[in-house]
C-alpha cells in the first residue's frame, strides 16, 4: 500500500498516532526535502530509508514508488508540512498510481488553510482554496479576475516576499474587502491579523502566510423591485420584443420564463 501521510504544520505534537504508526511500519519514505523531514522523524525515532519526491523529480519519484510497490514494499509519501498534494508535490504521483492501478490511501492530519479559515472568522460555510498566485503581475491579475464575482471565502498561500504584491493585486481586482493574514499556525507566535484590502498588511512580513479574503457580495438588481409586469415592460421599452424581454426579466429574477409568462400575456 502507498500512504500519503499528513505531517505537522508547526507544532510537532500535531502528528497523529496513526501517522506515526504508518511511518514506523512502511519500508521507505518519500519526502519533499529529506533534510527537513529528518527532524520530524528523529523526534519520534523513525528510522527509515528516505528518498526525495519534489516538484522537479516527481515523475521519476512516481516510477520508483510504483516499482517499490511491485516489489512488495509499503511506501509513505510526506511533504515538508501538512498534507502532501495540497500546494505540495504529490498530485503527479497520485495520477501515476491511478493509471498503474496501484492502490493508495490517505493518513489525514494538519492542514494550514483550513486552520487559517477558522482563525480568520470569515464565513466558512462556502469557501475555495486557490493556493499560490502566479509570480508575474499580469498573470496574477488574470487569475484573480476569474474569481472576482465568486461569493465564496477565498483562501490563498503567500510567501513573505509576495504578501504585499498579492494583497495589492487582490485590491485592484476585487476592490474593498475584509481579509485576514494568518501565520505561524500552531506555533508560539501564531497570529491572525484582520485588515481591509485597501489598507494592506502592516508590519514586517515573516513566515509563510495564508491570506483569507471574503467573497463577493451579491449585488441586488433594482429592477427586481418592480412588479413582474413593469419588469417585462421595462425591457420592451428599450426595444426588445416580448419574448426577449420575458427571457431577460426571468434571468434577472432567477426564475424560469414559464413562471413569468402569465404576466406577459396582455402586453
Amino acid at each position: 500500500m502507498i500512504y500519503f501521510v499528513a505531517t505537522p504544520i508547526g507544532n510537532l505534537k500535531d502528528i497523529t498516532l496513526r501517522a506515526l504508526e504508518t511511518l514506523k511500519a512502511v519500508d521507505v519514505i518519500f519526502c519533499e526535502d529529506t533534510r527537513h523531514s529528518i527532524k520530524l522523524l528523529n523526534a519520534y525515532d523513525v528510522k527509515k530509508p528516505l528518498l526525495s519526491c519534489h516538484k522537479f523529480n516527481e515523475r521519476e519519484a512516481a516510477e520508483k514508488i510504483i516499482n517499490a510497490h511491485n516489489e512488495g514494499k509499503e511506501v509513505a509519501v510526506i511533504s515538508d508540512a501538512g498534507m502532501p498534494v495540497i500546494s505540495d508535490p504529490g498530485n503527479v504521483v497520485c495520477v501515476a498510481l491511478k493509471e498503474a492501478g496501484v492502490p493508495y490511501t490517505v493518513i489525514p492530519g494538519a492542514n494550514a488553510f483550513l486552520s487559517a479559515l477558522i482563525l480568520s472568522a470569515l464565513p466558512s460555510d462556502k469557501f475555495a482554496f486557490l493556493g499560490f498566485l502566479p509570480d508575474k503581475a499580469g498573470e496574477k491579475k488574470s487569475f484573480l479576475e476569474r474569481y472576482k464575482n465568486c461569493d465564496l471565502t477565498l483562501c490563498f498561500h503567500s510567501a513573505p516576499q509576495d504578501v504585499d504584491r498579492d494583497i495589492s493585486a487582490m485590491y485592484s481586482v476585487f476592490g474593498e474587502r475584509k481579509a485576514c493574514a494568518v501565520r505561524e499556525i500552531t506555533k508560539l507566535h501564531e497570529e491572525a491579523l484582520t485588515f481591509n484590502l485597501s489598507q494592506g498588511l502592516q508590519g514586517e512580513k515573516r513566515g509563510e502566510y495564508v491570506l483569507v479574503v471574503e467573497g463577493a457580495k451579491e449585488v441586488k438588481n433594482p429592477l427586481n423591485d418592480l412588479s413582474e409586469v413593469e419588469h417585462i415592460k421595462h425591457y420592451m421599452a428599450q426595444g426588445m420584443d416580448k419574448k426577449q424581454a420575458l427571457k431577460q426579466a426571468a434571468k434577472d429574477r432567477g426564475v424560469t420564463k414559464s413562471e413569468l409568462y402569465k404576466f406577459s400575456i396582455d402586453l
